[in-house]
C-alpha cells in the first residue's frame, strides 16, 4: 500500500459518518412518469469559477441559436469549448438546428485538448417551425450517468413548450456507495408572459413527478432558462424548501435581467457548497460586448456541490479514473 493510499484510508476513518445509500434502480421511459397536473440566501457571484477535486460543478448554460452558424465561428467555439471545460456537467438550451451534429462537433472541440467529456442529448421540440433540444455534456473522469435514467417529461396537458431533459448522474472519485448522486431536469421556459405563468406553474409539478419517480431520488436539480428571476418564479418558486442559487444577480450578457438559475430544494440537497455563480464572459475571456453577444444572449450559471452524498465532512477525494464512453 503507497503513502498515497494511507493517507486516503486515514482521511476517510477521520471523516466518518453514516455515508447514504446509492440508490441506481432505473427507470423505462415515458409510460412510467406521471406528471400529477392539478431557500438558500447566497446572491451567487461573478467571475472564475473555483477549483475543488471534492466538489462537482454544475452549470447550465443557454448558447442561443446553437447551430451551423455558430458551429462555423471559430472565435465563438473556442469560448464556447473553453467554458464548457470549467464544469463537470452542463445543462445546454437553444440547439436549433436540423442536422444532429452539433453537440458531436461541440464535444470533440471541448475534448480537442485531451479531456474525456460525453454528451446526452434530446429530441427536437416546441409548438413553432423553430424547434429546440436540451442538451447535457459532461465530463466523464469526475461524472458518470445512467443511460436507463435519461428520459423527456411527459406533458399531456400540453402546457409546457418544450418539455424538460431528465438525466441522473454519480459523482466519481468517492466509493460508489458514498458518492453524491443527483437528478438534472433541463428547462427553457417560453418568455411569453401567459405562457410563462402556465409554464411555471406545470413546472412545479414537473419537480414533485420527478422526485417521486421510480428513482427515488431526493437531489433533484432543476436548472436552465426560466425567462424569470427567483423572486417570480410563480408556483415553482412556492415548492416547499426551494432554494435557488442564483438571487439578484443578472445573467443575462447585457447585466439587465435575471433569467437563468439552478434551483433545488435546500434540506434535502445538503450538498451545495454555498457556492455559486454567474460566468461573466467579457471580463473572463476579454471580450467585448459585441464579441459576447455573437457568443450568446446568456451567461452560464452554476452552483457547486459535494463529491460525497450528504455532504458530510471534507475528505480528500480519489482521483478519478477514465471512463469509456456511455
Amino acid at each position: 500500500m503507497s503513502k498515497f493510499t494511507r493517507y486516503l484510508l486515514l482521511l476517510a476513518v477521520l471523516a466518518g459518518g453514516a455515508w447514504l445509500a446509492y440508490k441506481y434502480a432505473g427507470i423505462q421511459g415515458l409510460e412510467n412518469l406521471s406528471l400529477d397536473w392539478g431557500s438558500t440566501s447566497g446572491s451567487g457571484s461573478t467571475g472564475s469559477v473555483p477549483g475543488d477535486e471534492t466538489a462537482v460543478r454544475v452549470a447550465t448554460f443557454n448558447v442561443q441559436v446553437f447551430g451551423q452558424k455558430k458551429l462555423e465561428d471559430a472565435a465563438v467555439m473556442q469560448v464556447l469549448a473553453e467554458t464548457v471545460r470549467r464544469f463537470d456537467v452542463v445543462a445546454i438550451q437553444e440547439i436549433r438546428s436540423q442536422q444532429q451534429d452539433v453537440m458531436p462537433r461541440f464535444t470533440a472541440m471541448i475534448n480537442a485538448g485531451g479531456r474525456k467529456y460525453d454528451f446526452i442529448v434530446g429530441p427536437r421540440l416546441g409548438r413553432t417551425t423553430s424547434l429546440e433540444q436540451y442538451a447535457f455534456v459532461f465530463d466523464t473522469e469526475r461524472i458518470e450517468h445512467d443511460p436507463s435514467s435519461v428520459y423527456t417529461v411527459g406533458d399531456p396537458g400540453d402546457r409546457l413548450h418544450r418539455e424538460p431533459l431528465v438525466a441522473s448522474f454519480r459523482a466519481r472519485g468517492p466509493p460508489p456507495e458514498q458518492a453524491f448522486t443527483f437528478t438534472l431536469v433541463n428547462v427553457h421556459t417560453d418568455p411569453d408572459s401567459a405562457d410563462l405563468e402556465q409554464e411555471l406553474a406545470a413546472l412545479d409539478d414537473v419537480v414533485r413527478a420527478v422526485r417521486s419517480d421510480r428513482r427515488g431520488e431526493d437531489d433533484v436539480i432543476v436548472l436552465g432558462d426560466f425567462n424569470a428571476d427567483h423572486e417570480h418564479l410563480g408556483e415553482l418558486g412556492a415548492v416547499p424548501g426551494i432554494a435557488a442559487a442564483i438571487r439578484g444577480v443578472p445573467t443575462n450578457t447585457r447585466k439587465t435581467e435575471q433569467y437563468d438559475n439552478v434551483l433545488f430544494h435546500g434540506q434535502a440537497t445538503v450538498e451545495f457548497t454555498g457556492r455559486s455563480g454567474v460566468l461573466d464572459l467579457l471580463t473572463e475571456f476579454k471580450l467585448t460586448p459585441e464579441q459576447a453577444l455573437d457568443v450568446s444572449d446568456h451567461f452560464p450559471v452554476w452552483a457547486e456541490f459535494s463529491v460525497y452524498e450528504g455532504g458530510r465532512g471534507t475528505p480528500l477525494a480519489a482521483r478519478p479514473q477514465s471512463a469509456e464512453r456511455q
